[in-house]
């Protein structure tokens, strides 16, 4: 927990109220969101296999204001893949990204080596290369990797 933000895990999507990030998220030209809510709806991805979960963090008025998930990446059950990350555009500079990345990388390290993810943004390219995440594409679907092995 950092201040007034908490990071949860978020056991069933469709209990969560989304409506604000898909809606802010498609105004800014990304369309993950929406197809998170989907995917969940259809089952194609939970988050839900060895080693995946799906976060959220909360402000002190109990809006989601932040999403993120784990997942293992299809080409190696090694991988960890960041998927779906989102960060309420009034809440972005405040901590939030990283207090969610930070969880993502503790609980990878559990069960992966290597976290891999895919951005086209270069504002998260320098959010995520300022965590250790090198830009190149070692791995299949990924512009970035971070070594999390012992």
């Amino acid at each position: 927990m950092m201040g007034k933000y908490r990071v949860i895990t978020i056991t069933n999507l469709l209990e969560q109220d989304l409506h604000t990030l898909v809606q802010e998220s498609k105004e800014e030209g990304f369309r993950f969101v929406e197809r998170l809510l989907n995917d969940y709806r259809e089952g194609t991805n939970r988050f839900n296999k060895q080693g995946e979960a799906l976060y959220g963090i909360y402000n002190e008025e109990n809006d989601l204001v932040a999403v993120g998930g784990l997942n293992v990446d299809p080409s190696s059950a090694e991988t960890g893949r960041v998927r779906r990350f989102y960060v309420k555009k009034e809440c972005r500079n405040e901590g939030v990204g990283t207090l969610l990345l930070k969880q993502i990388i503790l609980d990878a390290r559990r069960s992966f080596s290597v976290l891999i993810l895919h951005t086209d943004t270069e504002k998260a390219d320098h959010f995520y290369t300022s965590f250790g995440f090198t830009r190149g594409n070692q791995y299949p679907n990924a512009t970035h990797y971070l070594d999390i092995g012992e």
